[in-house]
């Protein structure tokens, strides 16, 4: 059942990274160095490639005592507040999101740590500490790949 559970989990896990592959190479500096016709087509096969990789759905439950479902509600919704403050201040952000990452990360935090989002996580299954971490690791890696865009964009200006 572990083994089955593990293999479903590592699925879902694909299926995130291919999304994110397929998002990151649609926003590329790549694709706007190639014509017209090339980026349309690129563009197609992107979106029928995403298409087809949301028709996969792989759901593994996990099982959480009443403690555990209200902290991973409470961290979810931690997370969704900051996502939602990504246009107001891109910055300030960041560093929360960094802060949060810091909370559920057993290596030496390289800045602040929420200790309030650490003890919530903490309260957390097992498995939702994992898949918050993973979350957070998504969207700091979305937010340097923007980054890395914008300074591209601004360089190619300038130039």
């Amino acid at each position: 059942v572990e083994a089955l559970r593990e293999a479903a989990t590592a699925v879902e896990q694909e299926k995130e990274i291919l999304l994110e592959m397929i998002h990151s190479i649609q926003n590329s500096q790549d694709m706007r160095q190639i014509s017209d016709g090339e980026r349309e087509e690129l563009n197609l096969t992107a979106n029928r490639l995403m298409g087809r990789t949301l028709t996969v759905e792989v759901s593994v439950e996990t099982i959480r005592n009443p403690q555990q479902q209200e902290s991973l509600k409470h961290a979810t919704r931690i997370i969704d507040e900051v996502v939602n403050k990504f246009l107001d201040d891109l910055g300030n952000a960041k560093s929360h999101l960094m802060s949060l990452y810091s909370a559920c990360s057993s290596e030496v935090p390289h800045g602040p740590v929420d200790q309030k989002f650490q003890s919530i996580v903490i309260g957390c299954a097992l498995e939702d500490q994992k898949k918050i971490k993973r979350r957070l690791e998504t969207l700091l890696r979305n937010i340097e790949n923007s980054d890395k865009a914008i300074k591209l964009l601004e360089h190619s200006k300038g130039a």
